[in-house]
């Protein structure tokens, strides 16, 4: 079974990039240091010529697992989401009530998820507590360390 995976066209666009430079120049530069790790001697124990194979076979699977995503990406259209709820590519700014604290997510999809940027997959433990949820709404998101209580104080 196909599990799709759900990204905004913009990083749709970001992958298609790093999988066309990944090809060309990507390749083109692993070809470089085999042959010049091949100019060392013999193969048989050459540990150059061993590295840079093994980072060829790394760059063939990083590139064979971004092509697979994108065979399997489904476009996400906004326009087409409830509004009122949190959802997939919501801006949520929630009230942590442990400790009063205020956080804004974007909800995205885990392949876009970063924590560093506020983005949380909607796969994570506070993403599936908010996933459905209304304005004002009080939330528990169970997290490795506990339970945090949240209340939804906007949906964007």
């Amino acid at each position: 079974m196909t599990s799709f995976v759900y990204l905004t066209a913009e990083r749709l666009r970001e992958i298609e990039n790093e999988v066309k430079e990944l090809k060309t120049n990507g390749r083109k530069e692993m070809a470089n240091s085999i042959a010049e790790a091949r100019s060392f001697g013999d193969l048989s124990e050459n540990a150059e010529y061993d590295a840079a194979k093994d980072a060829q076979g790394l760059l063939e699977l990083k590139i064979s697992k971004m092509e697979d995503l994108l065979s399997r990406a489904k476009i996400i259209d906004n326009s087409t989401l409830p509004e009122g709820e949190v959802h997939i590519l919501s801006k949520v700014k929630v009230k942590n009530l442990n400790n009063s604290k205020t956080f804004e997510y974007l909800i995205v999809s885990p392949e876009e998820a970063d924590l560093q940027q506020g983005k949380i997959a909607l796969t994570s433990p506070v993403g599936k507590a908010l996933m459905g949820k209304k304005l004002g709404e009080k939330v528990d998101a169970q997290v490795p360390a506990g339970i945090i209580k949240f209340e939804i104080l906007s949906i964007n």
